[in-house]
């Protein structure tokens, strides 16, 4: 099995260090001219300073080129999967597609196994997420992720292809829970990076994580997800990494949000784009989700920070 990365962002990147310990990977960039800085300096400067590419990792910007194996990992944000997909179909059909993004479509309000299964029906797909920062990977750190995929055959053989000495697999079949947990945690870090940006202390947070988790179930048990996967890697796992760390873009977005400072609008964060797609969603399914809201009524500039706290804090009193 043969593996080709489609996308030179910083995750993308790591996942291609990782994976050219096993034998020749080749990494897609979108742009000829930093295809072509990365293979002749062996450093993606932009995404990934500091880590040097390996002998095996080769980077182009010919698509033909990069989707010429058989397993292809896609490495882009997640409102681009599906024009990526669609412009260029002869070239990923008959292959085997592995997600790499975590979110949920912006117009469709579906995850990337199921974009990937509206374009390409009959190619054959998996997911692959969970707790993992690209510099963590890229420097050989032990990390675990989630490999989700209905088919149980091809999922054991993309586990045993895909792990490497540091990145460790565990595979599910539960793919909508995987993709769901990886989308909603996104949207409850930037929720917890704004509580910490303003000031407002670890227990806030705390309380934000523990009743964004509630969120995250009752969106992803009533669409079918499974409760073990949202306890897992995936769900609760990513949930803990994202809310708490300054390399998740989510939670940076979110620090900038609760400081009330500007934010780099070249950086793609996923969350952003998923909470107006998951408030869109749970209102459609009457599903009661407040700090969702919350979050988009901060990104709208709707509501400040005073106002989201205050209407979470005024909600009815309940049982947990």
């Amino acid at each position: 099995m043969s593996v080709g990365v489609i996308g030179s962002g910083a995750f993308g990147t790591a996942l291609a260090v990782s994976l050219a310990q096993h034998g020749p990977v080749t990494m897609w960039a979108r742009s000829a001219e930093q295809a072509r800085m990365i293979q002749s300096e062996r450093v993606n400067q932009s995404r990934l300073p500091g880590v040097t590419l390996p002998d095996q990792l080769s980077v182009t910007a010919d698509l033909g080129q990069g989707t010429q194996h058989d397993t292809l990992l896609l490495a882009v944000p997640m409102q681009q999967l599906r024009g990526v997909l669609a412009e260029h179909a002869g070239l990923f059909a008959e292959r085997i597609l592995v997600a790499c993004c975590k979110g949920v479509e912006l117009n469709t309000g579906i995850g990337p196994v199921a974009v990937m299964a509206q374009v390409l029906p009959n190619t054959r797909t998996a997911l692959l997420t969970g707790p993992s920062f690209a510099h963590d990977i890229a420097r050989g750190l032990p990390t675990a992720l989630t490999l989700a995929c209905q088919d149980a055959m091809l999922g054991s053989t993309l586990q045993q292809r895909l792990t490497t000495a540091n990145l460790r697999l565990y595979r599910t079949r539960d793919v909508i829970g995987a993709e769901l947990g990886g989308a909603l945690k996104n949207v409850v870090a930037i929720a917890c990076g704004a509580v910490i940006g303003a000031g407002l202390g670890d227990s806030a947070r705390a309380a934000l994580m523990t009743r964004g988790y509630a969120e995250m179930q009752r969106m992803a048990l009533k669409l079918g997800a499974q409760p073990e996967t949202l306890a897992g890697l995936s769900g609760f796992g990513d949930l803990m990494l994202t809310c708490t760390s300054e390399q998740s873009r989510n939670y940076r977005l979110g620090l900038s949000l609760g400081r009330g400072e500007r934010f780099d609008p070249s950086v793609t964060v996923e969350g952003a784009a998923t909470a107006r797609a998951v408030e869109s969603k749970a209102q459609a399914m009457e599903l009661d989700m407040p700090i969702t809201r919350a979050v988009v009524g901060l990104l709208d500039g709707k509501l400040t920070l005073t106002d989201a706290m205050a209407e979470l804090l005024a909600r009815p009193l309940k049982e947990e």
